[in-house]
């Protein structure tokens, strides 16, 4: 078979198929990644959610946990994302009552040879499904979106911050 330009697409080998990067020459760094996203709910299940009072328990405490699992793995949900140990992950939930939603953020930290965006933004996602599954028996008109990544330090591209 003849080679074929991937145009710098690291996943992809000389054949255009899927690839796991190699990271066994790059040098552990300290890594860190932020990643956030929300979810909107009618005024009546933003309040039952913040004074606990959901047949099913206590939403975020339940959706903090989702958070740390989903993180932890991320390498078994995305296919070319490498297992990586991470060395602490952080939970903010955040109401907006003028616009009745949730925002969930999610820090993850590291030191070694790729970075943990993923695992940020898989954990935003996991407690962003959690307080749909908690809370879908009172509203099931619920949106979950503007999952992205806020920064991201470490590694040889450096800084990145998101400007909102």
């Amino acid at each position: 078979m003849i080679g074929l330009d991937t145009n710098g697409f690291s996943h992809l080998d000389g054949y255009g198929r899927a690839r796991m990067v190699d990271v066994t020459g790059k040098s552990n760094t300290i890594r860190e990644a932020v990643a956030r996203g929300e979810i909107r709910m009618e005024k009546e299940t933003l309040q039952l959610v913040r004074d606990g009072r959901l047949s099913k328990g206590d939403v975020l405490a339940v959706a903090q946990v989702a958070a740390v699992m989903g993180a932890k793995e991320t390498s078994r949900l995305i296919p070319m994302c490498h297992p990586l140990l991470i060395g602490g992950i952080d939970v903010e939930f955040d109401f907006d009552d003028e616009n009745l939603k949730i925002q969930v953020t999610v820090k993850v930290k590291t030191s070694g040879p790729t970075g943990v965006e993923m695992e940020a933004l898989t954990g935003v996602s996991a407690a962003l499904l959690t307080i749909y599954d908690m809370c879908k028996a009172v509203d099931k008109g619920m949106v979950l979106g503007n999952i992205r990544l806020l920064e991201k330090k470490g590694g040889r591209s450096g800084h990145y911050l998101r400007s909102e």
